[in-house]
């Protein structure tokens, strides 16, 4: 796959999360549209989005409720793309979604591979491809990022990195679209800062490619160790989310 093949497939996939079309991500003017569920979306996404807002760089397209559409049309339009993710102009946003009980709750940038300068990088460890019926007795805290315990049914792949016979380290992807795996990566504390994730990031992406699958990676913009493994791994930036929730939701992960 090409690197524009690569996102035309994010792209789409974004589209059917959204209830858009993939052309409207190549815009330069704002998009809003009324969100329904798909049973081709991502696997963890709750469908219908009450406010969602999806940037690849050119534009924002929000996949909003109803009730919030003229606000939320509004908001996008009075702000750059930019700052329509962040503070202080997110207050702004906030302050009517918490008029209709939701907050401002998931904000994350996501990456994509790119072909010209992927590959399977090197550590000084051993390294080794696992299929489902490897990793069953994995689904513990300290690989929680590379396994999901709620959803087993979709880790798909993984690669695992071992000092003897223990293991070190451990990606794991997920099929969380039809087309599009994630990878989360874990790497004993230990062991951080010798070039485990990358090596398992890069290797668990080459295999997912070889699958005829996209892999992609999720990062908080904070989190600048998941961030710069994205980047060492060979993944490049390609779009941003902002989601609302219900309050309730939002308060449950503050306890």
């Amino acid at each position: 796959m090409t690197n524009q093949e690569i996102l035309d497939i994010a792209m789409q996939q974004s589209a059917i999360d959204a209830n858009c079309r993939k052309e409207d991500f190549y815009q330069q003017e704002n998009k809003v549209v009324l969100s329904t569920e798909h049973p081709k979306a991502r696997e963890y996404l709750t469908l219908p989005f009450y406010c969602n807002l999806i940037s690849y760089g050119n534009n924002i397209v929000a996949s909003v409720h109803p009730e919030i559409r003229e606000v939320v049309e509004s908001y996008i339009n009075y702000y750059p793309i930019e700052h329509c993710f962040e503070t202080p102009n997110l207050h702004v946003l906030n302050d009517e979604l918490q008029r209709r009980n939701r907050r401002i709750c998931f904000m994350a940038e996501y990456f994509l591979p790119d072909v010209q300068v992927l590959k399977a990088r090197e550590c000084d460890f051993a390294t080794r491809v696992l299929e489902p019926g490897d990793y069953t007795d994995l689904y513990t805290a300290e690989w929680s990022n590379a396994l999901c315990e709620k959803r087993k049914h979709l880790d798909v792949l993984a690669v695992g990195a071992y000092d003897g016979n223990k293991l070190i380290g451990l990606a794991g992807c997920s099929a969380d679209g039809e087309s599009m795996w994630q990878i989360g990566v874990d790497v004993l504390p230990l062991y951080r800062r010798r070039g485990i994730a990358a090596a398992l990031t890069s290797r668990l992406a080459v295999e997912i490619l070889e699958r005829g699958k996209v892999p992609f990676y999720c990062a908080a913009w904070s989190n600048l160790k998941s961030v710069r493994n994205a980047l060492k791994s060979g993944f490049r930036p390609a779009w941003v989310e902002m989601t609302a929730k219900e309050s309730e939701f939002v308060a449950s992960f503050n306890r």
